[in-house]
């Protein structure tokens, strides 16, 4: 399963702070990891071992679906994390495939040339852990592509050994919180575009019922998870809907009701329109009090979702809300009088 959004920046050197063995600068494409891919060659660059999480989703997306966004504008989804990347005789080809590009890149600075070798034979006198092979495993930074790059500088800390079994206390290692953030970045929700009634145009100053179909409008999952030489974490991700916000496309327009603000029940949002209810006042819908003329209003549905997680090892919690939304356009018509 292609996995986006996450990348192995190219190897550049860091002055002023810890020589990065890698750097986030910004990358292409093509440096996106795919599911148990190694050694990713760059033009005159390479990078070593790449680590994958993958995605699984379970519910309706329905058409039209979209990406869940948060409603928090202070939440941001994980911008960078360490995992387990090596073992020792993978990073003791890594380290010697990141010396050997440094000594053959001629525009790479001699003082940072000088760095990679003294943080090499750092990594050489211990002869890159290789007795202790089946101990352990060499832990390095990963990166979402969509972080900002002040935000995956928050990773700068060099490859680390970890014993098997153990995580490490560093406050960006990976645990399920981290993949129940990624789980959520992954999110598609079903599109919100509402049934109304009556079906062709809308009348001024008559009620327009709004709703969604149950049917299609469930709880959505994504798990994230990553197994990496006996390293298991995992998360699960749900968005249940809760409400839906109705914006009339005019502001001389009444909502139903009156926050606009169409709440969840028995499954439902909103109520389907049936014969005998004209004279209702529906739970969820619109009342436009003049004509669209020749055009039409764009009514726009948004639908807010209640994210909660659970993870490895009993882990839990809420993420902040979510929100999705589509419009749709509206005719409304003035009620024709007939004299006789």
């Amino acid at each position: 399963m292609h996995v986006t959004g996450i990348r192995k920046p190219v190897l550049v050197s860091v002055i002023g702070c810890s020589l990065l063995w890698v750097i986030a600068v910004p990358a292409r494409a093509e440096d996106s990891i795919s599911s148990g891919s190694k050694g990713t060659e760059h033009p005159n660059k390479t990078i070593g071992s790449q680590v994958s999480i993958k995605y699984s989703s379970s519910g309706s997306s329905g058409g039209g679906s979209g990406r869940l966004a948060s409603t928090d504008s202070n939440w941001t989804p994980p911008a960078c994390w360490y995992a387990p990347e090596w073992s020792a005789t993978e990073f003791q080809q890594f380290r010697q495939g990141v010396y050997v590009s440094a000594v053959h890149d001629p525009d790479l600075p001699n003082d940072v040339r000088g760095e990679i070798s003294d943080q090499n034979q750092k990594y050489a006198g211990d002869n890159y852990n290789i007795d202790k092979e089946k101990e352990g495993m060499w832990w390095g930074p990963q990166f979402n592509d969509d972080a900002s790059l002040a935000d995956q500088m928050k990773c700068d800390k060099d490859p680390f050994w970890v014993k098997k079994g153990e995580t490490p206390d560093v406050p960006q290692a990976i645990k399920p919180e981290t993949l129940a953030g990624l789980a959520y970045q992954q999110m598609q929700v079903p599109g919100t575009k509402v049934s109304l009634a009556p079906a062709g145009a809308s009348k001024v100053n008559l009620p327009t019922w709004a709703w969604l179909d149950k049917a299609d409008f469930k709880p959505v999952s994504v798990t994230a998870s990553l197994d990496v030489a006996g390293f298991h974490a995992e998360a699960t991700t749900t968005a249940e809907p809760d409400a839906l916000r109705l914006d009339p496309g005019t502001d001389d327009a009444q909502v139903l009701p009156a926050s606009g603000q169409c709440a969840m029940e028995n499954g439902s949002i909103g109520e389907p329109y049936a014969p005998g209810k004209a004279n209702l006042t529906p739970p969820c819908g619109v009342v436009y009090q003049r004509s669209s003329g020749d055009g039409t209003f764009d009514l726009r549905s948004t639908a807010t979702w209640k994210i909660s997680w659970t993870g490895t090892g009993g882990a839990g919690g809420t993420l902040p809300d979510g929100e999705y939304g589509d419009d749709q356009p509206v005719r409304v018509q003035e009620i024709q009088a007939v004299n006789r």
